[in-house]
């Protein structure tokens, strides 16, 4: 079966079927922390695992062990809860004018910090597909929008450049959409490309970057419904998810419907894997 998925489908379908090891301390999960933390107390985290293993094999059943496993897979995140809770999340929804008077909510999962930061650039910059089961987890966080459901809401990823799809040979966003979309049962929708004119964004002024995507996107074609969700990995300034909701909200509404009372046609929000720094 996994001859058939693509690299980072096989890595998916490793972290959440067979992996039952914590993404960050990679200590086994079927044992609850403080259950090892009390058992094995003079241990090392690299040690345990051993332990661990000789632990588990002596369970009766091995399909009854991985039918738990498999179980607990589905009913908590792909982190124990000592490094889940290490991580802050959900930092305040921060705003940004795609509009007169209309603007855009960005809600990311968590700050661009350790260890989000190095796993999303070592997946998105280096094809790090063992940081993707973090990542997931970190997705998992986001909020499902009040209100929106398969049928009357899409995911808008935020688009690449031709250019930038050839280099990577994959688009790493649209990967993190699509597990999103998964998450949410909220389809992808892709009307909007990008024109491959622009920089990366990486290192940019935020007066550079919203320079740098003036008129950096175009509908290809009218989306169905009236609720639209952006995406992207990272929203350092907003910037982009900006210059992608303007884009959208310029194409979209009607220049004869008053701005007042545009939102009553169209409602458009935004959401990010991580955003700014605690520190």
């Amino acid at each position: 079966m996994m001859r058939y998925l693509a690299p980072y489908q096989t890595g998916l379908w490793l972290a959440e079927y067979l992996d039952i090891r914590c993404q960050l301390c990679r200590i086994y999960r079927s044992t609850p922390q403080a259950q090892l933390a009390h058992a094995y107390p003079s241990q090392s985290v690299e040690n345990r695992d051993d332990t661990v293993t000789r632990f588990l094999s002596t369970r009766p059943s091995l399909i009854t062990k991985y039918r738990q496993q498999i179980s607990q897979r589905f009913n908590s995140g792909l982190l124990c809860k000592h490094c889940h809770h290490s991580i802050a999340w959900l930092p305040k929804p921060f705003n940004v004018d795609i509009a007169a008077g209309i603007i855009l909510p960005i809600q990311a999962a968590t700050y661009y910090d350790y260890p989000i930061r190095q796993a999303i650039r070592l997946f998105k910059y280096h094809e790090n597909m063992t940081k993707l089961p973090l990542l997931l987890h970190t997705l998992r966080q986001l909020p499902r929008p009040h209100g929106c459901h398969k049928n009357n809401s899409v995911i808008v990823a935020m688009p690449t450049t031709e250019q930038r799809l050839v280099k990577r040979g994959f688009d790493p966003v649209l990967v993190l959409a699509a597990q999103l979309s998964k998450h949410w049962q909220i389809p992808i929708w892709q009307g909007v490309e990008r024109i491959d004119s622009t920089v990366s964004q990486q290192g940019l002024t935020r007066a550079e970057r919203l320079s740098n995507l003036d008129n950096a996107f175009a509908l290809t074609e009218k989306p169905s419904v009236k609720r639209l969700l952006l995406f992207d990995d990272v929203a350092t300034t907003g910037a982009s998810l900006q210059a992608l909701g303007h884009a959208i909200y310029s194409q979209i509404t009607p220049s004869t419907i008053d701005e007042s009372h545009a939102t009553d046609y169209y409602h458009i929000r935004a959401y990010a894997l991580a955003h700014g720094s605690q520190s």
